[in-house]
């Protein structure tokens, strides 16, 4: 498969197409469990992923697998409910599909949302960490093969990947929310099995704080593309071997629907502040 910018714009011409040109300000892509912010979505269309030309398809628990475009507290935005994952067969080449169809729909910031497993044993279940930083040891780069110049450099700097604004901003609407807002970097594991108690020690001990498996790929090419990312972790469990408990990912899914009733208002509050 050739990935040019033809390929790409492709997906966004029909976005543009269906939608009436809708052009969004804000991307934001919701990860398991915390779908339910897009029913707050004033939608001006909702389109499948399989519909979309040169798109991927969602086949995760607790992902939609829809694209919606409308306002959220009057802003234009473009959600995808339900993301891809390395461990849905993907090359990381391809995982760059999401955040290029919005870049070309003309986003100027990026929302990424995830559930978590805490790594810090001072964090707890429910807890939310704003993503400071990544640490990504497995699997190639999303941006290997020939460069795109119409989205970015070749060789492109990635230590502000998580803008310090939007992330100071998403302490200060987290006041009075009733969430406990922690800071920290976010550990990439391809999946689909939960990581191993060992691999967790050696994730600790290399600087983690939460692990998961999404994330970095949507967020590095956001990076090359000149977007500045705002990421969201939701704790929904203690990773393997902090407790002794064994990991379950309809838990996962039940505490991120648990925590929406404090998250919803949250993220609307986030969208409100933004720039």
């Amino acid at each position: 498969m050739k990935y040019d910018y033809e390929f790409f714009k492709k997906s966004a011409d029909y976005v543009k197409e269906v939608s009436g040109g809708f052009t969004p300000e804000i991307g934001m892509i919701l990860g398991s469990g915390l779908g339910g912010y897009a029913d707050k979505i004033d939608a001006v269309c909702v389109i499948d992923y399989r519909d979309i030309p040169n798109f991927l398809v969602s086949d995760a628990p607790g992902h939609m697998g829809k694209l919606i475009l409308g306002t959220a507290e009057g802003r234009r935005v473009v959600c995808m409910s339900g993301r891809f994952h390395s461990y849905d067969g993907y090359d990381f080449e391809e995982l760059t599909a999401p955040v290029r169809l919005m870049k070309l729909l003309g986003i100027k910031e990026l929302i990424l949302t995830n559930a978590a497993g805490a790594i810090n044993r001072d964090y707890e279940v429910g807890d939310v960490m704003l993503i400071t930083d990544q640490i990504k040891l497995n699997g190639s780069s999303p941006l290997r093969g020939p460069n795109i110049e119409e989205f970015g450099p070749r060789f492109f700097d990635v230590s502000k990947m998580y803008s310090r604004e939007l992330i100071k901003i998403a302490k200060e609407a987290a006041e009075g929310s009733g969430l406990t807002i922690r800071e920290g970097v976010y550990f990439f594991m391809p999946g689909p099995q939960y990581e191993t108690p060992a691999e967790i020690r050696a994730a600790g001990m290399l600087g983690g704080d939460a692990v998961g498996m999404s994330t970095v790929t949507e967020s590095l090419t956001a990076a090359h593309c000149g977007i500045p990312v705002l990421g969201i972790s939701l704790i929904t469990n203690m990773a393997a071997g902090v407790l002794d408990v064994p990991l379950d990912g309809d838990h996962v899914i039940e505490v991120g629907n648990r925590s929406a009733k404090l998250l919803v208002p949250y993220f609307s509050e986030i969208i409100r502040r933004l720039p």
